[in-house]
């Protein structure tokens, strides 16, 4: 996977323990993580199971990193990782998946996040190491990754997930992409913050990556061979 080098956050240097926080909808699976965290010297400072709470709480821990699910019963991490984009721009967030690879990285790129972790059992050193070089500003994901799947993702008019959006879905979905925060795209498209909430959460139902849409997206051309 490609990698390159982000500002070191203001939040962590080394030496110290790196602060965490989890976001999961399972109190076991939470547990799980933290236990395992800090078995390995990382601070979990917090955990929840709500979209909306953990934006709340994050805001005010401002940990180094947040781990983020996927989906959740009130909205996914994607969606948590882009209101922490504007509300603690400092805090970096990785997307914890269940999703197949080329899937997965897709929401890192809408999100806005420096990377994703894959559910899968035996996973736990990709996960540790991941929130280590994430703290110390080296992003699992690459620029070239970022702008070949942006490219990707509304480059081909006919794709299933275009046509089953409206023409203001689809400049979010562009902006998204592109790596635009909501607040920058209600400027961009002089739209309230509500409209553009509505219209991100809509892009994402469409996508796929939300807990009850059925629109799965077919694969991305080119995206896998990207990510090695």
């Amino acid at each position: 996977m490609n990698t390159f080098a982000e500002p070191a956050s203001e939040f962590w240097s080394p030496g110290l323990p790196i602060r965490v926080f989890i976001l999961n909808d399972h109190e076991m699976v939470r547990r799980g993580l933290a236990d395992l965290l800090e078995h390995d010297g990382f601070d979990v400072v917090g955990d929840s199971g709500s979209a909306a709470e953990a934006s709340r709480l994050i805001h005010i821990l401002q940990p180094d990193i947040a781990v983020l699910d996927d989906r959740l019963p009130d909205g996914t991490g994607i969606e948590v990782c882009r209101d922490l984009r504007s509300a603690a721009p400092r805090v970096r967030c990785l997307i914890l998946t269940s999703w197949d690879e080329q899937h997965a990285v897709r929401a890192a790129v809408l999100a806005g996040a420096s990377g994703y972790v894959l559910k899968r059992i035996g996973n736990n050193d990709a996960l540790v190491d991941c929130i280590r070089s994430t703290a110390a500003g080296i992003a699992p994901i690459g620029p070239g990754v970022r702008e070949r799947v942006a490219e990707s993702l509304y480059a081909t008019a006919s794709a299933p997930w275009l046509r089953a959006m409206t023409r203001t879905e689809r400049k979010v979905l562009a902006l998204m992409a592109r790596g635009l925060t909501n607040g920058q795209i209600g400027q961009e498209l002089v739209l309230p913050d509500d409209a553009v909430a509505a219209g991100v959460s809509a892009v994402l139902q469409k996508l796929g990556f939300r807990r009850r849409s059925l629109l799965i997206p077919a694969p991305i051309p080119r995206a896998w061979e990207l990510l090695h």
